[in-house]
């Protein structure tokens, strides 16, 4: 059961992220509190130890200052900042965690440039049949940022502890 948890529960939560900004603009709150339990069960069901998990909310909350502070300055959404200090929490204080910071500054940077050059096209006759691409596409709208974190994740997850430890309990 452990594998399974640690196989499928993080990522699945990061492709549901990815895809809900990707469709709404917005990353539910219920996502980032399962993202934050479901490192809580895994923290007990591989029998982290308190000190650690202390280390790791520490970790969760330094990402959330951070990510106030960007969002103050209107450079990411207030989903964007909850999912990366979630996200944070299952790296503590770890090169994965800065591997996933550098990882989602590159992936929201390519993101970013790739929609400022489809926005500056005019948009195709078909898209308007679809709402939410053509929120995508306007203009005016901000970059879902939410992908580039999630990708960041999927990442840095595939080479983590985590999934180290899932496939040596297989």
């Amino acid at each position: 059961m452990t594998s399974t948890v640690l196989i499928l529960l993080f990522p699945a939560a990061m492709a549901f992220a990815a895809a809900s900004d990707l469709v709404t603009m917005t990353i539910p709150n219920r996502l980032q509190l399962l993202v934050i339990a479901g490192f809580f069960l895994s923290a007990v069901l591989v029998g982290m130890d308190a000190p650690t998990i202390g280390l790791h909310v520490l970790a969760a909350f330094a990402v959330l200052a951070g990510s106030f502070a960007f969002f103050s300055f209107g450079w990411i959404g207030g989903g964007d900042g909850k999912l990366a200090a979630a996200t944070a929490l299952w790296f503590g204080f770890s090169q994965n965690l800065i591997d996933y910071l550098v990882m989602s500054a590159f992936y929201g940077g390519l993101l970013t440039i790739g929609l400022l050059i489809i926005r500056a096209q005019p948009i195709p006759l078909i898209i308007p049949s679809q709402p939410w691409m053509t929120r995508l596409l306007d203009q005016q709208t901000g970059i879902p940022y939410g992908i580039a974190l999630a990708l960041a994740g999927l990442s840095v997850y595939a080479s983590s502890p985590w999934m180290t430890l899932a496939l040596a309990l297989r």
